[in-house]
């Protein structure tokens, strides 16, 4: 009757109560999971990409976004907007094609206007591409208002883009006020650079007619001491442009955090399994209480 009884009992408490294993454990129901049998998702390919273009599939910003950059035109495609192929891609091809029609006449006559036409048409296509690639990118549908990989996408194509996306305005000074900062000490370090570069070349050119106070050792000593300084600041800028990339990021993922005061925890009963079985001397799930905090 006892057995019954504790059967009947330990029934009634693995029906209503919660399993939870021991922290560490792998197991939820007391039955180990083999960690490697999980379900793998298949490596993106090409065909799937294209799968994905035909409706068949679905794509993530980040591919799409590479892949529009690839292939022009396939992020409009993605997102169903084809009215905006004509525009990229007449866009695109008549740019092209007013450059190498200008670099021809230029070829010909030597006149500047021509070189100058070349430059601005070029300029033309490339703004345009990066225009087509720009509007996949925020032409992505997504459940969620703030998505983490399109504030990425924007603040590396146009630093501080992703900062305005998430609202933070404030930064986007900061970031220009780096960049404008780094700029100028690799301006100033490659101009220092590239003189005491020529001055050592005469002073160690004999018949140069080098009459400065400077030997050809501390010429060059400076020389390569500007030129460290001008890739220390080039590597600074690359630094700040990363740095800018990270917070659009991280600052995106936080829009979901909840930062309010409010500080919870629910109690509820639930049956301790243990960690592994093959180690426990009882097997006997042990019964207690589970805590939920919210913070």
């Amino acid at each position: 009757m006892l057995c019954l009884l504790s059967f009947s009992a330990k029934g009634q408490f693995l029906g209503t109560m919660k399993q939870t294993g021991p922290p560490g454990s792998t197991t939820e129901t007391g039955k180990e999971q083999d960690t490697e049998s999980k379900y793998r998702p298949p490596e993106y390919s090409l065909k799937r990409y294209f799968r994905s273009l035909a409706g068949k599939d679905s794509v993530n910003l980040s591919r799409l976004w590479f892949g529009s950059m690839v292939l022009p035109g396939t992020a409009q495609i993605y997102n169903k907007d084809y009215w905006k192929l004509p525009v990229l891609y007449v866009g695109i091809g008549g740019f092209i094609y007013g450059g190498i029609h200008s670099n021809s006449q230029f070829q010909q006559t030597g006149e500047v206007r021509f070189k100058t036409q070349r430059n601005i048409f070029y300029t033309a296509a490339a703004l345009t591409w990066w225009g087509g690639v720009l509007d996949g990118a925020a032409s992505f549908k997504y459940h969620k208002d703030v998505l983490p990989a399109r504030a990425s996408i924007y603040s590396a194509m146009l630093p501080g883009l992703g900062q305005a996306y998430n609202g933070d305005y404030w930064k986007i000074p900061i970031i220009y006020g780096g960049f404008v900062l780094t700029g100028y000490f690799i301006s100033s370090n490659n101009y220092s650079y590239r003189y005491y570069k020529d001055l050592h070349n005469q002073a160690s050119t004999p018949g140069s007619g080098y009459n400065g106070s400077y030997s050809a050792e501390t010429l060059k000593y400076y020389r390569d001491s500007y030129r460290r300084m001008r890739d220390y600041s080039i590597l600074a800028g690359v630094i700040v442009y990363a740095l800018n990339i990270i917070d659009a990021n991280v600052f995106a993922h936080l829009q979901d955090f909840d930062i309010s005061d409010d500080l919870s925890a629910s109690f509820s009963p639930a049956v301790i399994e243990p960690l592994n079985y093959r180690f426990t001397n009882n097997a006997t799930p042990a019964v207690g209480m589970s805590i939920n905090l919210t913070f």
